[in-house]
């Protein structure tokens, strides 16, 4: 038998112990919330520790999170952020004026139509690249002269395509840019972008991370150090974008059980997108773990044990065939959001801008971890009724 000493510990044994959180002084083994925002210096005006001295600037309830999602990232170093947004406005912030970005087509519309105001009042070029077909960003770096920054989401929401990573990064490096991984929908759980070459990854910790729907959090994490997460870091100091105490104690409350939550979701979701398949009220359905998928054989060998709790399906019809549906749920939640331990189901054309190119007819659904019979009962019945 191994001796556990000359074992690392699997992912999830860092998830569930809190990354071998414990107290010496008082033997607790659940990390502590530290509300305080100041910290005191010592008759030389110096800190007590060096490593804490204003919340703004860090907390010993951020650095029990952000240890954690390093170790899980196989990553160096990590930051929380007060949201997904704000940790990748952080990113583009770190960017100087006049640099070059290239960014999928088809992405969270919250980036799309973040990036497309502020790259053209900071003048930052953005080309795009079709996130389906990876070598289309070697298109789009060709028209720029230099890259700074090439932006891979996947599985994409709310369309679930699915980008080769290994090979992104490849075509990133190649053009001298670093390469940035929203993994939200993955997870840890599922994929490791710093593993496959990706620089920095990205993850709204607001959805499965914290995993309750009662947390507002971002995070990066980068696999070294470099000239672009100097600038992240300092502009996340200076700027004070950080969640609260409370939020980050939250998320590292949610993420001790993120293995057992995320998996559980993604089984039900395997098992509801093959009965949505086949039902006649749906014209098609997208997600990773089914062969009909166009990305499947990518999304098979870079995500390993499951394809995540997030999909995508048309109803057959339109607009009103797609609401009435969604309204005649009666355990399934219509609601924004993903991630949480209960099934919410959106009409994401109501919410999204029309640039973003999101049929009228597509429901989200953010599979939870109810019964997975109950979840297709009841989007049987409501399908059945349009």
């Amino acid at each position: 038998m191994t001796d556990p000493k000359d074992k690392a510990p699997a992912p999830a044994t860092i998830a569930a112990k809190a990354a071998h959180y414990l107290d010496v002084h008082s033997g607790a083994i659940v990390p502590p919330i530290n509300v305080s925002t100041t910290f005191a210096r010592d008759n030389h005006y110096q800190l007590l520790d060096p490593a804490y001295g204003y919340s703004r600037d860090d907390s010993p309830t951020y650095t029990a999170a952000e240890r954690t999602l390093a170790d899980l990232e196989e990553g160096e170093s990590c930051r929380l952020f007060s949201s997904g947004m704000a940790a990748i406005a952080t990113v583009f912030h770190a960017l100087s004026s006049g640099s070059s970005v290239v960014l999928p087509d088809s992405m969270y519309w919250g980036v799309y139509s973040w990036t497309l105001g502020y790259c053209q009042r900071k003048d930052i070029r953005i080309d795009r690249y079709n996130p389906a077909d990876v070598e289309s960003i070697a298109d789009a770096l060709a028209l720029q002269s230099s890259t700074d920054l090439v932006w891979v989401e996947t599985p994409s929401n709310p369309m679930m395509h699915v980008t080769d990573i290994a090979r992104a990064a490849e075509l990133a490096h190649a053009a001298g840019a670093f390469l940035c991984v929203d993994s939200t929908a993955s997870t840890p759980v599922f994929t490791r972008p710093l593993s496959l070459g990706a620089d920095i990854v990205m993850h709204s910790a607001t959805k499965y991370l914290n995993g309750h729907s009662d947390a507002l959090a971002g995070a990066l994490i980068t696999r070294e150090d470099h000239v672009l997460w100097q600038g992240i870091c300092r502009e996340r100091k200076e700027a004070g974008a950080v969640p609260g105490n409370l939020e980050a104690w939250l998320l590292m409350r949610g993420m001790r059980t993120l293995f057992v939550r995320v998996q559980r979701a993604a089984e039900n979701a395997m098992l509801i997108a093959r009965a949505l398949e086949q039902h006649p009220k749906v014209e098609s359905v997208m997600y990773p773990g089914l062969e009909s998928h166009p990305g499947h054989e990518i999304a098979s060998r870079q995500m390993d044990g499951g394809y995540g709790a997030l999909l995508s399906f048309l109803v057959a019809g339109g607009r009103d065939e797609a609401l009435q549906a969604a309204g005649e749920m009666q355990m399934i939640i219509s609601a924004t959001s993903l991630g949480g331990v209960e099934t919410l189901i959106e009409h994401r054309h109501s919410v999204e801008p029309p640039e973003t190119g999101v049929p009228e007819n597509l429901l989200r659904l953010s599979v939870g971890i109810e019964d997975v019979d109950d979840l297709i009962n009841d989007l049987d019945q409501a399908l059945r009724k349009i």
